[in-house]
């Protein structure tokens, strides 16, 4: 009888070794589900879908060997605040990582800088609770804002990334702001080849994301 107790208590301890394994495989193997939270810029204004930066950077990220998808969900007129608002329904359960991308429109609105930040703050500690990897994107500041706006502005970026510990890229339009042949014909927007230019800039922060989610997971 002790015999037989011991065989079933191996068998069993042998079958949630296997079953851990199997699971654990079948996470490596599953595509890195990453969610572009952001505004225009990623919603991608004037564009068709498969010129967007969500599209563009899955494709780059393909052909580098990785296997991702990612989800658009930009949406137009978004500030920090907006972006928190929804959170929990735009980054559902199951996502890998996430792409932050806002504080365009609060610059361009003139928001106080302390009323971005508050909710920058909020919406990243709230992915790092729910154990995400994130790349966050910072923004720039118009000139015309003044001095004093623009530092307290941009401080908010570099600031916050170091708090969270999260993937950082400074400017989310490096390379393409003010570039006329980069831009739709507001001037403001990057057409096809500008958000390609913004692709190739932020590969390499992009596959430091999915290394991060890759090396969660193993």
């Amino acid at each position: 009888m002790v015999h037989k107790l011991i065989v079933t208590a191996a068998a069993l301890l042998g079958y949630l070794i296997v079953s851990a394994v199997s699971a654990q495989v079948a996470s490596a193997d599953r595509p890195i589900r990453i969610v572009a939270l952001g505004d225009s810029l990623t919603a991608g204004y004037g564009l068709p879908a498969q010129d967007t930066f969500p599209a563009q950077l899955e494709q780059a990220l393909k052909a580098r060997g990785h296997a991702v998808q990612i989800e658009n969900a930009g949406v137009s007129g978004d500030t920090a605040s907006g972006g928190l608002a929804r959170l929990d329904w735009s980054v559902p359960e199951g996502t890998d990582a996430v792409i932050v991308e806002l504080g365009a429109n609060d610059m361009l609105r003139g928001i106080d800088p302390r009323v971005t930040r508050a909710a920058l703050d909020t919406l990243l500690g709230r992915l790092k609770q729910r154990g995400l990897e994130v790349l966050f994107a910072g923004m720039r500041a118009a000139p015309n804002l003044g001095e004093d706006y623009g530092r307290a502005f941009e401080s908010i970026f570099a600031e916050l990334a170091v708090k969270y510990d999260v993937v950082f890229y400074p400017f989310f339009l490096e390379g393409v702001a003010a570039q006329t042949g980069l831009a739709l014909r507001d001037g403001m927007h990057p057409n096809a080849d500008g958000v390609k230019g913004i692709v190739t800039r932020i590969l390499p922060k992009a596959e430091e994301l999915v290394a991060r989610v890759k090396s969660r997971r193993s």
